[in-house]
């Protein structure tokens, strides 16, 4: 009897390493997809603002990822060598940073353009969001990349209404990435030069509730629907996410700021499609160089 108890006892505590090294594993792998802050969103608001270098020149860009919500990492990477790359290219200064009290009137004055680069969640404080709010609309410029229009930005509705302008419903599902063709709408637009008319990228493709061109964005460019498989398959269900129009580049004007969106940029892959890296480099020309035209030209 002894010898069994002590069998039972050796094949338990196994067990029981088991469950714990898969229950390690299952959360380091929910952390480096960067589902873990997905599952659990952070309300944490940063209170201390970051030192800015004192040889920040002008103009300058101010790249921020913080991720309250689902975190991009490989995107997130991606998109920083890009604008890091583009901003040498023109001789801007840039400074990234994940702390939200950078917004803040003090600081955000010696910035030209904002990037939300794949930011998500609940990422800033009301005096935060107002902070922003008021510079954007006294002449900011904002390009948001990818997460920065998904679904966990309801909360903050100048947002939603002003530079997102639509509601983010879900993303396709086995398979998630696809190859699909995007096409230019707005060819005159500044976002849009030198973009070829059409071409083929593979990319995570957000659908919204319905398009912001309905809320009167300006549409730059759309996905072919035709082109990939706009459903999400999840658990033996099927969720249909053909939107019909279907835009995935717009541009808005805040004020006396300008605003573009881009939901491509998942991987890092994305950054260096040229096609894509081309709409980043005019949308950050067409904030921080402005022509003295109205935003809407």
């Amino acid at each position: 009897m002894a010898t069994y108890r002590s069998i039972l006892m050796k094949i338990l505590k196994i067990l029981l390493l088991l469950i714990v090294l898969l229950l390690v594993a299952g959360i380091g792998f929910l952390k480096y997809s960067g589902a873990w802050s997905a599952l659990f969103p952070s309300s944490e608001h940063d209170t201390v603002a970051p030192v800015l270098p004192e040889d920040l020149g002008s103009p300058a860009l101010l790249v921020f990822s913080k991720t309250n919500g689902f975190r991009h990492e490989e995107g997130i990477t991606g998109g920083s060598k890009a604008l890091a790359e583009i901003a040498v290219s023109y001789n801007w200064s840039l400074y990234a940073t994940e702390n939200g009290a950078v917004f803040n009137t003090t600081n955000l004055a010696h910035f030209d353009a904002v990037v939300f680069l794949n930011a998500s969640g609940d990422m800033l404080s009301t005096p935060q969001e107002q902070a922003f709010q008021g510079w954007m609309e006294a002449g900011g410029g904002w390009l948001g990349i990818h997460a920065a229009g998904d679904g966990s930005h309801a909360g903050w509705q100048w947002y939603m209404d002003n530079l997102v302008g639509a509601e983010f419903t879900a993303h396709p599902m086995k398979p998630q990435f696809q190859n699909a063709l995007v096409v230019v709408e707005g060819s005159n637009h500044p976002v849009m030069q030198e973009v070829p008319h059409s071409w083929d990228h593979v990319e995570e493709w957000y659908s919204w509730a319905s398009s912001p061109r309905e809320h009167g964005f300006n549409i730059l460019a759309t996905v072919d629907e035709k082109s990939y498989s706009p459903v999400q398959k999840f658990l033996g269900q099927e969720r249909d996410l053909h939107m019909g129009d279907h835009p995935i580049v717009w541009s808005n004007c805040v004020g006396l700021g300008r605003s573009v969106y881009a939901a491509m940029g998942h991987k890092a892959e994305a950054f260096a499609k040229p096609e894509f890296r081309q709409i980043l480099e005019n949308s950050l020309l067409w904030m921080i160089e402005p022509a003295k035209e109205d935003c809407r030209n």
